[in-house]
Formats: structure tokens, sequence, C-alpha cells
């Protein structure tokens, strides 16, 4: 496929920040992308459904947009199926090919913006299920030599909302297939609070695959903004995790301060809730704010850009810090 060249890059990102690429390369294959990596102006950034990135700049090097697609059976057992997935597939829609086809474990993930490819970088999660769950191995390329290499769940260092593509090998590969491990026997986690009471507020007695995906689409479209009508990343910080002698400290302070014990040293705190009560939620700045019904989210009503975004960001993180002696990371990537 040809390079483009001055590419407005604000259909590509989900906060819809009109910011323009100096070139970009739609790859459909490994094969084009090999044929060309040495020739690329840089710096180089991959590129999926653009829902995890904040650009706060024009991008003077080269956007590498992955539109590899595919979705193949590679073998099966009689408990088990091995699925294939192109990295440049949307996420929901390979959720809901596994539904159609009676496959279980990625139902709880259903709805999250993004591309395959996306998934294992940042090991996505929701409700209680988390990607590294379900994933047998991805083959990328090494940007650097061009060369192939699978990688396996140990050697991707899945935590949470990470992995080895965020941390040591960080913009070094390029994802380009996914290998799932999905279940002809469903085992359902519905233990987590809203994913319970909505199921119950459904009538659902006995869980089945297509109703725990319509619970979860119900709780993420009641929470969460749709991208194509106000510009948003989903969350954009991450969840952070103290020590439990802290968490204790705050609750005393702080009765109604939710927290999920991680083991006995650390305790995960919502950092919706400590953005709320640091007064943030529905914040309007000029273009850009807080979501009034998820203080996890920041949004741009139309026109914002992406360093007042970042400085918006930054003014919570301090906000949090001062209030309750917390560090909030954020979940959402910054260019």
């Amino acid at each position: 496929m040809p390079l483009e060249h001055n590419v407005s890059l604000k259909s590509y990102n989900t906060f819809g920040i009109e910011v323009t690429a100096a070139n970009l390369l739609r790859v459909d294959s490994p094969q084009v992308l090999r044929q060309q990596l040495h020739h690329l102006p840089k710096p180089w950034m991959i590129l999926g459904g653009g829902s995890n990135v904040l650009f706060t700049d024009n991008f003077p090097g080269t956007i590498i947009k992955n539109e590899i697609r595919g979705r193949d059976v590679l073998r099966e057992d009689q408990i088990h199926v091995w699925v294939k997935l192109g990295a440049g597939e949307n996420w929901h829609q390979a959720v809901l090919w596994a539904i159609e086809n009676s496959w279980g474990g990625i139902e709880n993930l259903s709805l999250i913006p993004g591309t395959v490819g996306a998934a294992p970088m940042q090991n996505i999660g929701a409700y209680g299920v988390e990607l590294s769950s379900v994933f047998e191995s991805l083959e990328a390329l090494d940007l650097q030599s061009g060369s192939l290499h699978t990688f396996d769940a140990q050697q991707c260092q899945f935590d949470y909302r990470y992995s080895v593509f965020k941390g040591a090998l960080k913009g070094q590969f390029m994802i380009l297939s996914v290998i799932l491990r999905l279940s002809k026997e469903p085992q359902f986690n519905t233990s987590y609070g809203a994913l319970k009471d909505t199921l119950e507020d459904m009538g659902v007695q006995e869980p089945t695959l297509k109703a725990v995906s319509d619970a979860v689409i119900k709780i993420r479209q009641s929470k969460l903004p749709d991208p194509q009508i106000i510009g948003n990343a989903g969350s954009f910080f991450k969840n952070p995790s103290i020590p439990s002698s802290q968490f204790q400290k705050l609750k005393q302070a702080n009765p109604d301060l939710p927290g999920y014990p991680i083991n006995e040293d650390s305790v995960k705190v919502p950092a919706g809730w400590l953005i709320e009560r640091c007064n943030w939620k529905g914040i309007r700045q000029g273009a850009i704010g807080v979501h009034d019904q998820q203080a996890l989210v920041l949004v741009n009503h139309g026109g914002g850009n992406g360093k007042d975004l970042r400085r918006l960001a930054r003014d919570i993180q301090a906000s949090v810090k001062d209030t309750f002696g917390i560090e909030l990371s954020p979940e959402v990537n910054i260019i």
C-alpha cells in the first residue's frame, strides 16, 4: 500500500483530537510492512483503533495503521477451541463472533473499544476477567530486523493493564495476530457486583454467554459515553493499588471508601471514586472536561486539544495526591 502524507488523525483516535501525521502506512499483511519497513520515516507508531491514545501534537514520523484481519479456528478438543485473530480485527466484533459460536471466556470483555492487537498490549480486563485468562500466544514483527517472533503468556509478562509491550519492549514490535483458548463449556464469572445486579434486573436466572455479554454492554453503555457522540478513551486512569495499612487509615477518615483486596498486603481502590471525591466529576473547561456520569472518563466535547486534556489529567492527579496521598497513573497512552 502507498505511503500517505499529511494525514489527519481526527477520525483515527476516539478523543477526536485534530492532529496530523506526517506519514501514514496502512498494513493489511506482514508482507506489506516488511517490504517498506526500512524506508519509512521515523519515528514510528503503531495505531489500531485509536481508543487508548491521546495525541498532544502533530506526529512527525510514520503512523503504521494495523489493518490485519482474519478469524480462524486452529484446533479444538472436547473442551476448548483455539482461535487465531488478526490484530486489526475489531475487538468487540471478535467477542460477538465467539458468542455466536458458543465459545466462552471473553464475554465479560464485551464492548471494550479497540482492536485485537491492543488487547494483549495492555491485558484488557473488565468485570472480573482479564485477557490473560484465555491468552495462548501472539505473533509479532520486530520493527528493527523485520523478523517474526511468537510470545507465550509468560513472555508477555502480563499484569494489571500491562504487558512487556508497554514496558521493556515498548515500540519494538507490531502485533500481527493473537491466539486465544476459548471454552466449549463456559464457566461464567458473574460475581462482580454491578454485573450480578444487572443480570438480576434482566431476569436472568441461568446465565448464558449472550446474557452476560448483554449485561456487560448495558452497564458500559450506562456509564461510558459513546465516542461517536462525545470524544473519549474510556477509563483514563488505572485503579491504583495501595498498601493495606494505608487503605485502613484512609478508611477511618472515609468510611465509604471502596477497596478490593489483592492480597494480604495491598488493596485496589477505584480511581473514579477518588476523582469524584475531589469534585472533578462533571467539570467542564471549555471544550474538555470530566464526564458527568463517570469521573474516570475525560472527554472532548468538540474542538478540544490534547495539550489541554493532558493538563487536566495532571491537575486531577495532583488533586488526588494532595487529598488522599495516592498517585494515579494514566491508562491512556499519551503521545
